[in-house]
């Protein structure tokens, strides 16, 4: 499988899945709703390993903060991130589209327009662009640092090499999805948040685009910060 096919179908499976339980919990007349956060919480865990498993031949970045985060280090050349990013868009985009296929008669009964975009993308709990941006920043960084101390001891897990990540995602949803919901991945907000506008969503509002450069911007401020961390600690 070439990198390419390999995060675009990761990360496919990563926002079928993590998009996916979001519309189960929030949309109407589903067999999930009101489940509440731990149900999304655990399902985008799920989603996590899932995708990170899939996406094993091309490193399972499936999230351009990751994929900058290695780069800036010097683990990854950066001659390969538009194609990472690239193919991480194309993903998240084909995951949400599915989603919107499987829950569209759900869609049609769910009249809130706030509701229907939360299923794609994320939006603050109080809005306010600083401090967004401080919360898309610190989970971000500790999902990247996270993910470079998992990876230096050369996990042996076996089969089970995803799941350290999953639980690490786990626990910024818990701990830090509060305030913004924790997009922690440009690619998982922006990709579906394109798909929004384009699909033919019954009563739909808008896609929120004056809210959408936080979860782009704040998580590649925060992985940069999260690799000149790790840089520092291992000297």
């Amino acid at each position: 499988m070439t990198p390419f096919i390999s995060e675009l179908t990761g990360t496919a499976l990563l926002i079928t899945l993590g998009d996916g339980v979001v519309a189960n919990v929030i949309l109407n007349k589903t067999k999930g709703n009101n489940g509440g956060l731990i149900a999304i919480t655990f399902g985008w865990a799920i989603a996590v390993f899932v995708g990170v498993y899939a996406a094993a031949s091309s490193g399972s970045h499936l999230n351009p903060a990751v994929t900058i985060a290695l780069a800036s280090l010097g683990k990854f050349d950066w001659a390969n991130v538009p194609l990472y990013v690239t193919a991480q868009m194309l993903g998240a985009m084909l995951g949400s589209f599915l989603v919107w296929l499987m829950y569209r008669r759900h869609f049609d009964a769910t009249n809130d327009p706030d509701t229907q975009l939360a299923v794609f993308c994320t939006a603050p709990a109080i809005r306010n662009p600083v401090d967004n941006l401080v919360s898309e920043i610190i989970g971000t960084f500790v999902l990247i640092l996270g993910v470079l101390f998992i990876a230096a001891p050369n996990s042996s897990l076996g089969s089970l090499d995803a799941l350290p990540v999953a639980l690490l995602v786990l626990g910024i949803g818990l701990s830090l999805g509060g305030p913004t919901g924790y997009a922690i991945n440009p690619a998982r907000d922006l990709g579906p948040r394109i798909m929004h506008a384009i699909l033919p969503i019954k009563g739909k509002g808008g896609s929120d685009w004056g809210y959408s450069w936080i979860p782009v911007l704040g998580p590649v401020i925060g992985c940069l910060l999260a690799a000149l961390c790790f840089s520092a600690i291992h000297g």
